[in-house]
């Protein structure tokens, strides 16, 4: 079984003074393939220098919506510029989040809608931070359009209503450990509504640690439990889930598989 974290944070103080260790624990656990994913110039940075260091790791790059009233012309040079880099297989991450309200809402939107139009000239998918503000993310989304390039709705904690919407505009879908909370109803919901050809997998680590280590701080490895959660809700296997999630993530990050 392989497993990939499309969405991870190594690139984090709680990680990247033994990001060695933790890519072992992760292997050990199966987890063999990960994306690292920034949310500003410096985070960006180390994103793309982990990725170019340890093959089995790469990068997203963007600015995230806490960030978004720091983000100007000179920042914006500063991405285009990080886009370009090798190692980088996506713009994010990106969105909207009204629940701590860091950056104003008008920011937020401005700075969203402005990296979607940068990702299709790329022509990198994005990758979307949602939390209170699922109108909003859709509208933005919807309106800009990402069918080209494509766009993954990170750590998804929707409804099948919001999920058939997003799926709709040619999103992918992706998990974090909140699909193995027992009281995430509605998330159960959409993990068996999911077309299993537009899911991915993910620990959002150091955040949202799954079952049966809630509590305890994230890591990457832990996707694995993420697995087993989203298989025990589909009726089926943790192989099966990795399998097919290994795939979407090298087709939506345009990576050789290996």
């Amino acid at each position: 079984m392989q497993i990939f974290d499309s969405h991870t944070h190594l690139n984090s103080p709680e990680f990247i003074n033994e990001v060695p260790r933790f890519l072992q624990q992760a292997a050990d656990l199966n987890v063999d393939k990960m994306t690292i994913v920034g949310s500003n110039t410096e985070l960006n940075a180390q994103a793309i220098n982990l990725a170019h260091k340890y093959p089995q790791l790469y990068a997203a790059v963007g600015w995230h919506p806490e960030d978004s009233k720091f983000y100007d012309a000179a920042t914006e040079k500063v991405l285009e510029q990080q886009l370009e880099e090798e190692r980088v297989v996506a713009l994010g991450e990106i969105g909207l989040d009204y629940h701590w309200d860091s950056s104003p809402q008008d920011v937020q939107r401005r700075v969203f809608k402005r990296q979607i139009e940068i990702a299709k000239d790329h022509g990198l998918p994005i990758v979307v931070h949602n939390r209170d503000a699922f109108e909003d993310t859709y509208n933005i989304i919807k309106s800009v359009g990402i069918q080209e390039t494509g766009g993954v709705m990170h750590s998804f904690n929707g409804d099948p209503t919001w999920l058939e919407k997003f799926l709709d505009l040619g999103m992918m879908i992706s998990y974090s450990g909140v699909a193995s909370f027992k009281n995430a109803h509605e998330v159960h919901d959409s993990v068996r509504a999911t077309p299993l050809d537009r899911m991915m997998v993910e620990t959002d680590a150091p955040y949202l640690t799954p079952e049966p280590h809630r509590g305890e701080q994230n890591e990457p490895g832990y996707t694995r439990y993420t697995v087993e959660a989203i298989a025990k809700e589909r009726d089926t296997t943790p192989e099966a889930i990795a399998e097919a999630t290994w795939h979407n993530a090298h087709r939506f990050f345009k990576i050789k598989e290996s």
